[in-house]
């Protein structure tokens, strides 16, 4: 009899996660596309989310990557004018560099053993975060000192985040905002357009290479895309409200150093 009893309460227990699943992953889509369109970090949401779903951690990064894409292509649309106007390096090595790049970074992925992927994603998490709350300071930093990289230089600094994009997604986006002010970019909006094209075209690269390796978990990205389609479009008329971005930053900061800390755990657990 009491045998029968931990069975029911087994029973219950997966029914009530089974029921929280899609939930849980919805919110996340939510919180993610909003936050993306505010001010970025939304893949602090949706990769934990995927992973308490049950979902290995290499799958989760792959699938939140493919979430992600919608958001990039919105994006970089609105922002096509100010993408076309003329600078250095020029838009065609700047796309060469992000494909070569975020084909390198999923090709390392690919052969990154489960274990080893699951010990290194708190370190990722921690660079992304550090990076997400540093950024504004790093470009106010290169506007500052008025230097410029050489074309080289600043193409194998792009190259560089371009790899770390196609391997892992988590703060990219804030992470090539940060690399555009070293090299001496100044255009706020040509950088803004081309942290979302370059974002959606590496991320395309790393996309194809995980789906032919059968790394999307096609069921979680349903649910995390259109959530975060949806979340994005809200987020899109919420920003025009926010005054104090600041804030919001911290929040993000916050959400990023919990997640740090739960993965940490996890790892050593």
């Amino acid at each position: 009899m009491q045998t029968n009893l931990l069975r029911c309460k087994a029973c219950t227990i997966l029914r009530i996660e089974n029921m929280l699943t899609p939930i849980i992953l919805t919110l996340a889509g939510l919180g993610a596309g909003a936050l993306n369109a505010i001010a970025g970090g939304g893949t602090f949401l949706t990769f934990p989310a995927l992973v308490w779903a049950g979902i290995p951690p290499i799958m989760a990064n792959a699938t939140a990557t493919f979430a992600a894409l919608p958001g990039y292509a919105g994006s970089a649309w609105a922002y096509r004018e100010d993408i076309e106007t003329d600078g250095r390096p020029s838009l065609r090595r700047l796309i060469l560099t992000s494909i070569a790049g975020g084909l390198i970074g999923a090709g390392l992925l690919l052969v990154t053993p489960e274990d080893l992927f699951s010990g290194v994603v708190p370190w990722l998490l921690l660079i992304a975060t550090v990076a997400f709350a540093a950024g504004p300071w790093l470009a106010r930093l290169a506007a500052r000192s008025g230097q410029h990289m050489s074309e080289s230089g600043a193409l194998g600094l792009i190259f560089t985040v371009s790899v770390y994009g196609g391997y892992f997604n988590g703060g990219l986006g804030i992470m090539l905002l940060a690399a555009f002010g070293v090299v001496g970019m100044n255009n706020l909006h040509r950088m803004n357009g081309l942290k979302n094209l370059m974002s959606g075209i590496l991320s395309v690269v790393a996309v194809l290479t995980y789906t032919i390796a059968g790394l999307i978990d096609w069921s979680g990205l349903i649910i995390v895309g259109v959530s975060c389609a949806i979340g994005g479009h809200l987020g899109a008329a919420l920003a025009r409200r926010i005054q104090n971005t600041a804030v919001l930053r911290g929040f993000i900061v916050s959400i990023g150093l919990t997640m740090v800390l739960i993965f940490f755990v996890r790892s050593l657990g």
